[in-house]
């Protein structure tokens, strides 16, 4: 995370877990207008299926033109990732390269996107935040449905989104 490019487009952090133990991992996203016929879709560390659902996703939901670009996406550090929670952070990422516009460096994503664009709650909340806090990120943007009856970390921003749309306006723009 300390090589991470400051004003750098298409990254994103999620606190995942590990087992029960949370890790923070930078997702990165470059995509591009594709020269062939066909898009690529390439992942390293991340599951290529999970990437393409998101990516269909976004395109469906948000209104990102995907089809025409190919996609490249990796989990920095060479970890391997396969938890839903790690869904808005893919997302933020794709959205950001394809935009060509930062999210802020202090802001951690975690969230299950379903199919209808909707942010769906994860495990270990109070976990994942309590991680991000220590290490010092400022906001956390987490699926709303997960802040019920969870006791918040002082010092860190929290906030509760519903939808795909909602995240990306408060990431990236």
């Amino acid at each position: 995370m300390e090589e991470r490019l400051a004003g750098a487009t298409g990254s994103a952090i999620v606190v995942a877990l590990e087992g029960s133990r949370p890790i923070l991992v930078e997702l990165q996203a470059l995509v591009t207008p594709t020269v062939f016929g066909n898009a690529q879709r390439t992942a390293a560390g991340l599951d290529r299926n999970r990437v393409s659902l998101i990516m269909a996703v976004l395109e469906k939901r948000a209104n990102l033109l995907l089809q025409n670009q190919d996609a490249y996406l990796k989990a920095a550090g060479g970890v391997k990732l396969d938890e839903p929670a790690i869904d808005l952070a893919i997302a933020i990422a794709i959205a950001s390269s394809y935009h060509d516009k930062e999210s802020q460096p202090s802001d951690i994503f975690i969230g299950e996107i379903g199919l209808t664009g909707e942010v769906r709650s994860v495990t270990d909340i109070e976990g994942r935040l309590k991680e991000a806090h220590k290490l010092g990120f400022k906001r956390a943007i987490v699926p709303k449905n997960n802040l019920t009856g969870v006791t918040l970390p002082d010092g860190l921003n929290v906030v509760g989104v519903t939808t795909i749309n909602e995240a990306l306006q408060l990431a990236i723009n």
